[in-house]
């Protein structure tokens, strides 16, 4: 099931499926390492405040606006 980043609880693991921002915003999340098909972790997420990722050895805060915006599925 296809939902956006901002529904994800902590602790799970996701696949990035598509950005739907404008062109800047993807072009940014992109520069961030955040593409189709990225496997990331969500560290926290309390919902409030930043959504907290975890991709390979790195940690990420993502505005709730932003992660509204990347559409992701679960890690199969």
């Amino acid at each position: 099931m296809i939902l956006p980043l901002s529904f994800v609880e902590g602790g799970q693991q996701v696949v990035i499926r598509e950005l739907a921002g404008g062109r800047g915003m993807c072009q940014r999340l992109t520069e961030l390492g955040l593409n189709r098909g990225t496997k990331i972790g969500v560290v926290k997420n309390d919902q409030s405040g930043p959504v907290i990722l975890s991709i390979d050895n790195s940690r990420l805060a993502l505005g709730r606006g932003m992660a509204l915006k990347i559409m992701v599925e679960e890690n199969s």
